[in-house]
């Protein structure tokens, strides 16, 4: 994945919370998700490693409208964010406040995404959020801008107060996206997928894909059933398509002066995105990381293949349109 040089960052789509404002750090990555899964670990009432490393997964792509809260151990949420509150705790305790002085002096260009990892996911997001501001405009609806957090060890959200256990996600009482960026070095090490820069990408355009559905009411039809047709399923099926049709588009996407953000994916990119979405399907989760009885019943994000499936579909076509997961009995 590479980046137009010329291209202009906009580091206010970022509110960088990590202690001492973090950014330039080339790569943002270190440290791991706590052995007790965090404030997940807590609300689960002291579950196992691998139950909350199931969990941590489930979260990771979860909050698609009203939050996540259950994964391969059941259960699903939407609709206000209510449940992904009560998981998360509240939120007690004070929020800290962003410091993106770094990352406003380092993180200007798009060869400043070429260098550094940070700036490259600056540069992500602005792509991502541009991407969809022209697509719901052309569709006739207008598109809110929503911030991506990066926090480091805990959070305080408009859903409550959330550990980096609960991996990334999106709250709906508050539209922002949230993100450890030490999730990434998890990935690799603990779920065995990779941590490549698009894979990066594809988690965040994922979960722009749940702010999209906020925005377009999707989400709040959705209720907190499981299973393998289930809503939920569907929805987070829907935000894997929609990353996919984002990336299809990304090397036409301008920055507000009109120059090309993304220039190249490559099919390694691609790859690596596939990669990542055959290791986070309820299937996969359920029998390496879990139990090894794959239960279909509690479904709530779709197998592998289903999402591996998704995902690709929105990047062959690149049209939004044909993410329409809620109305298919083929599902993959």
């Amino acid at each position: 994945m590479k980046f137009n040089d010329r291209a202009r960052l906009d580091t206010s789509q970022v509110q960088d919370r990590r202690s001492g404002g973090g950014g330039g750090g080339g790569g943002g990555f270190g440290g791991m998700l706590p052995r007790g899964g965090g404030g997940m670990g807590k609300a689960g009432g002291g579950l196992g490693l691998l139950v909350v490393i199931g969990i941590v997964l489930w979260q990771m792509f979860g909050g698609g409208g009203g939050g996540s809260t259950g994964g391969s151990t059941g259960g699903s949420a939407s609709g206000g964010g209510n449940i992904l509150s009560n998981m998360l705790g509240g939120g007690s305790g004070a929020p800290v406040e962003a410091d993106n002085s770094a990352l406003e002096a380092n993180c200007r260009t798009g060869a400043d995404a070429n260098a550094n990892t940070d700036c490259a996911l600056v540069a992500i997001i602005n792509s991502v959020q541009g991407f969809w501001t022209a697509e719901l405009q052309a569709s006739g609806t207008s598109y809110t801008e929503a911030d991506t957090i990066w926090f480091r060890d805990n959070v305080t959200t408009g859903c409550g107060a959330a550990t980096s256990g609960v991996g990334p996600f999106y709250c709906p009482a508050d539209q922002q996206v949230y993100v450890d960026l030490s999730f990434f070095q998890t990935l690799k090490t603990q779920f065995k997928a990779n941590d490549e820069l698009f894979t990066q990408a594809y988690v965040i355009a994922h979960e722009y894909g749940h702010h999209v559905q906020n925005v377009l009411g999707t989400s709040s039809r959705v209720g907190q059933e499981a299973g393998p047709t289930s809503g939920s399923v569907r929805l987070e099926l829907q935000a894997d398509c929609y990353a996919g049709a984002w990336a299809n588009h990304a090397s036409t996407v301008p920055d507000a002066s009109g120059e090309v953000l993304v220039t190249e994916i490559t099919d390694a990119d691609i790859a690596a995105a596939l990669d990542a979405a055959g290791k986070i399907g309820d299937d996969y989760i359920q029998s390496e990381l879990g139990g090894g009885t794959v239960d279909e019943s509690s479904f709530t994000h779709g197998s592998s293949a289903q999402r591996e499936k998704w995902f690709a579909t929105g990047y062959r076509t690149g049209d939004p349109a044909a993410c329409n997961t809620f109305d298919t009995d083929d599902l993959g």
